[in-house]
C-alpha cells in the first residue's frame, strides 16, 4: 500500500437483544461428562471460532434434556471445572469465591478479570484454583454454595439457578438471582454506561 493512501476506521452497529434470552434470570446447567470443550495444547485459552463450533452438539443435547447450557470439565481427567457454555464461571461459597485458573484451556476473559477485581475490592475472598466437580456438588448439597454465575462480554453476568449431575438436578439456594450476581451486573453495566464512577480506568474516551 502506498504511504499516501488513506484509511477509514469504521464501526458498524446493529440492534441486538439479550445474549441470553432469560436476561438476569437464573439458567439451568448440565454438567457435561461425555464431551469436552478444550484440552491443554489446544485453543481453549484464546478466542477461536472452533471453540464454539465444538460445543454445539453438547449444548443441543443438554437443551433436549431441559437445560439451558453445559458446564465443561477438563479434557483429560473429566474432573475439574473449566467453563460454563462460552463463559468463565464463578462459585460463591460461604467462605470463598472460586474461579478456575487460566492454565491454557480456560479463556482469560476480561469480564472475569473485572469481576475478580470488584469482588476483591468489596472484601470477598477470591481464590483462583482448580475446583473438582465432586467438591462443588458436595458443597452445593450441604448448602455451602450460595451462588454461581457465568461471566462474559455479551451476557456480562449469567446467574445459575441449578446444576444437573448424574441424573439429578440440584437447585442453588432458592433458585433465584443472588445478591452478588445482581451487584456485579449492576456495577459493571453502570461503569460501562457511565452511570457509575470508574475508579479503575476501564473506560476510554475516543476523540
Amino acid at each position: 500500500m502506498h504511504p499516501s493512501s488513506k484509511y477509514s476506521f469504521v464501526i458498524i452497529l446493529s440492534p441486538v437483544g439479550n445474549y441470553d434470552e432469560k436476561g438476569l434470570s437464573p439458567v439451568s446447567i448440565k454438567i457435561e461428562k461425555n464431551y469436552v470443550r478444550a484440552v491443554l495444547g489446544g485453543t481453549g485459552g484464546i478466542k477461536c471460532g472452533g471453540n464454539y463450533a465444538g460445543s454445539i452438539l453438547a449444548q443441543s443435547e443438554a437443551k433436549k434434556e431441559g437445560y439451558d447450557q453445559v458446564l465443561w470439565l477438563d479434557g483429560v481427567q473429566r474432573r475439574f471445572i473449566e467453563e460454563v457454555g462460552t463463559m468463565n464461571v464463578f462459585f460463591a461459597f460461604k467462605d470463598e469465591i472460586v474461579t478456575s485458573p487460566c492454565a491454557g484451556s480456560v479463556l482469560p476473559g476480561i469480564t472475569r478479570d473485572s469481576c475478580t477485581t470488584l469482588l476483591k475490592d468489596k472484601g470477598y475472598k477470591v481464590n483462583v484454583r482448580p475446583l473438582a466437580v465432586d467438591e462443588m456438588i458436595s458443597r452445593l448439597k450441604k448448602g455451602e454454595l450460595l451462588e454461581s454465575f457465568g461471566t462474559g462480554t455479551a451476557a456480562v453476568i449469567s446467574p445459575i439457578g441449578s446444576y444437573g449431575y448424574k441424573g439429578e438436578r440440584i437447585v442453588i439456594g432458592d433458585g433465584k438471582t443472588g445478591p452478588i450476581s445482581r451487584w456485579l451486573f449492576d456495577t459493571l453495566t453502570g461503569i460501562q454506561e457511565g452511570q457509575l464512577d470508574d475508579p479503575y480506568g476501564w473506560r476510554v474516551r475516543i476523540a
